[in-house]
């Protein structure tokens, strides 16, 4: 696109399917030759009516689409309104808000909501893959308690920390996910049940990736998902290459 562009020009380009694909190969595989985020392998074909790319490998999803493997793959949101809204957001100096881009591009607020989320996710690790890649790569997932003690609080914070009924002793949870190599993220959650942990690892880890946690993971682990290892603190730190380190 020209990079003097408009909103309006945006839109009408994107418009176009094959505009957003030559985009995203573009932005997915600068080097040439499309690959399977599975596996890795360059031994696939285009499905031009399905708009999929078939893979001669062995495993078990063949098929996928520009979209797979991205923050954007678990959304029904289409590549038509999800690049202009990354366009505004990165020509846009002072930021937008999720009412601005509900109304430039007839979604519901809460819909534009989630969308800014994930686009400034990407703009924070510079990429809009998910972490782990092709091939099953490795990630760490831990959680952690962050902030001062109780004890040490200001009255009118202890009885927010009352109120709030949490046993977290005051501090809040961070979770974190480390691709071994590669970058961070992180998250607050309001606690640790699969309710709230699980979607945030489907939302920043690739499916087939090697999740590595600690034994409190067994209360979310997802093996239809990831290939799963556990090591446990209570024993050791580190078993091999399994650890949390």
């Amino acid at each position: 696109m020209n990079a003097h562009a408009t909103l309006r020009d945006a839109i009408l380009y994107f418009a176009d399917f094959e505009h957003c694909k030559d985009f995203m190969v573009e932005l997915r595989w600068p080097n040439g030759g499309v690959k399977c985020p599975q596996c890795g392998s360059e031994k696939v074909c285009y499905l031009a009516k399905s708009r999929v790319w078939k893979c001669y490998a062995t495993h078990p999803k063949l098929r996928f689409t520009l979209k797979t493997g991205t923050i954007f793959e678990d959304s029904p949101i289409p590549l038509e309104k999800w690049l202009p809204a990354v366009w505004m957001l990165l020509n846009d100096k002072n930021g937008i808000s999720s009412w601005e881009l509900h109304r430039a591009l007839g979604v519901t607020q809460k819909t534009a909501w989630f969308m800014l989320h994930r686009i400034r996710l990407a703009m924070q690790s510079k990429t809009f893959n998910k972490l782990g890649g092709p091939g099953g790569g490795e990630v760490e997932v831990d959680e952690s308690f962050i902030g001062g003690k109780a004890r040490n609080m200001h009255s009118a914070r202890k009885v927010e920390v009352q109120k709030e009924g949490r046993n977290t002793g005051g501090k809040a949870i961070v979770m974190g996910m480390l691709e071994r190599g590669g970058t961070v993220r992180t998250a607050v959650i309001e606690d640790r049940t699969k309710k709230n942990m699980q979607p945030i690892v489907l939302e920043n880890v690739e499916a087939g990736s090697q999740v590595m946690s600690d034994e409190w993971a067994a209360n979310w682990r997802m093996d239809d998902e990831y290939v799963h290892n556990v090591i446990n603190h209570l024993e050791s730190y580190a078993e091999g290459n399994v650890h949390t380190n």
